[in-house]
């Protein structure tokens, strides 16, 4: 298994958001999350995903 988990704080300045948003995409389950410990991670993929469906709909709009 080679899946990058990333951090929040990754994330963050992947999508140029605060934390706030990127723990309210978690939240709402737009953004697919583990908990490790205490550290929340988000797959890699997962962000791809994300980002391919926004710009989808972008593009739809």
């Amino acid at each position: 298994m080679s899946e990058e988990l990333l951090t929040v704080p990754e994330v963050m300045g992947w999508l140029k958001v605060g934390r706030t948003t990127v723990y309210d995409l978690i939240r709402t389950h737009r953004l697919p999350s583990l908990t490790i410990g205490r550290s929340r991670r988000i797959p890699a993929d997962g962000l791809r995903n994300y980002l391919a469906a926004r710009l989808q709909y972008e593009e739809a709009a």
